[in-house]
């Protein structure tokens, strides 16, 4: 049965297929478009496709749940291969494949070059000697052979061509029979892939729609040439969606960051703004449905409250606003608060907070609940027998407000 998204949510979608070793342990995974959670198939392979599997990967699911300590396999097209699209994370546990459908010329060679120098491991995908792919092959660390669907009469003079090139792995691919694997081990590929080992399988979470008109504005903020952060972190700050996918880029392994966070401008400055421009370019290109802006007020408004009552109980403001903003992204997305901790790389006093209600954190975020659902009794008690009120209502104001000059500086 196919899960009906809720209200200022789609579902996002990512494939997964492992890759074996000799041993048939699985030591990586290639990640692949899919469309719904039911595609069998990819049914695109272009830059739309490659921007939404990164952005689903590392921005929705998170990379982490996704591969784990393993190494991940992306089909890159021509425009990330060359640079004008610039990859968002870094070469830590991906291999990028070069699709066999990129036309080999001096342009994709020199880009290449530079990420074999930045660190990347490149994959030669379908590699069919005479194409043009072999100019790669000193670049290569990966050459993907099709035994399903490609031309064997020839298998003999291309692998020996690959073992010219003692630290090249060859990935057998479309593997379907026991043929096949017998095949496989007769030459004695390193890794296997295919529906004989395993099928894809495609991984569907519930996303908060992000607003097409903040991610433009977002990036028209980051390509001026006098980038202001304060500016960067209205925008950002101000679309509950986007401060979820910098919350989860942050705590990619592939970005590198193993700090914990407490404010959103802590995790934007830890990324930096060059790799919050990437993202807000794949954003762009992803172009995703517009979130409701009733949803985001109302997120919006939960996280100032927080941030509002925080001095009362000796808690910090800006990390009150994340947890309630944490909170109220939870329950739009039909997930505990615990759940999605999980995902994001926050402090122990807001991961207790959300996980256990504990600490100062945890009072503020008791005493909302306590307002939102209309027990005033408990609402007094813990806010010193304060009339919460007033606070509520400048909540609302402030994100009422946020929300139309967010969309009126956007249009």
């Amino acid at each position: 049965m196919v899960p009906i998204p809720l209200p200022g949510t789609q579902l996002v979608h990512v494939g997964r297929q492992p890759i074996f070793d000799q041993t048939g342990d699985v030591v990586a995974y290639e990640l692949l478009f899919r469309g719904s959670m039911d595609a069998i198939e990819a049914g695109r392979r272009d830059t739309y496709a490659t921007s939404q599997v990164i952005v689903n990967a590392f921005t929705e699911f998170g990379i982490d749940e996704v591969v784990g300590d393993r190494t991940c396999f992306i089909n890159m097209t021509r425009e990330f291969l060359v640079g004008e699209l610039i990859l968002p994370f870094g070469p830590e546990h991906v291999v990028l494949e070069v699709l066999e459908t990129v036309e080999v010329d001096d342009e994709v060679i020199a880009g290449v070059t530079e990420l074999v120098a930045q660190g990347y491991k490149i994959a030669l995908d379908d590699f069919v000697w005479g194409s043009g792919h072999e100019k790669l092959l000193p670049l290569a660390s990966y050459v993907k052979l099709d035994l399903l669907d490609g031309d064997l009469t020839h298998l003999d003079e291309i692998v020996a061509a690959c073992r010219a090139y003692p630290d090249i792995k060859i990935v057998a691919e479309g593997l379907e029979t026991g043929e096949h694997l017998a095949l496989s081990n007769r030459y004695g590929f390193e890794l296997r892939q295919g529906y004989v080992l395993s099928r894809p399988q495609v991984l569907t979470a519930q996303s908060l729609t992000p607003s097409k008109l903040r991610r433009l504005e977002l990036l028209g903020a980051l390509t001026a040439p006098d980038a202001d952060l304060d500016k960067v972190l209205r925008i950002i700050a101000g679309d509950p969606a986007l401060t979820m996918r910098v919350l989860r880029a942050s705590n990619s392994a592939a970005v590198g960051a193993t700090s914990r966070v407490s404010s959103v401008r802590q995790a934007v400055v830890m990324l930096g703004l060059p790799h919050i421009r990437q993202w807000a370019m794949l954003m762009v290109v992803d172009d995703v449905a517009e979130a409701t802006e009733t949803q985001m007020a109302d997120a919006l408004t939960r996280a100032r409250l927080c941030e509002n009552v925080a001095a009362t109980f000796g808690a910090a403001g800006d990390a009150a606003f994340m947890a309630g903003l944490i909170t109220a992204v939870a329950q739009m997305l039909g997930i505990s608060p615990a759940s999605m901790a999980h995902q994001l790389p926050l402090t122990p006093e807001i991961e207790q907070a959300l996980e256990r209600g504990t600490g100062k954190i945890g009072q503020v975020l008791r005493v909302v609940n306590a307002y939102e659902r209309g027990d005033l009794k408990e609402v007094a008690a813990a806010y010193a027998g304060q009339d919460l009120s007033g606070t509520v209502m400048a909540a609302m104001k402030w994100s009422t407000m946020a929300v139309a000059a967010t969309a009126q500086g956007a249009a």
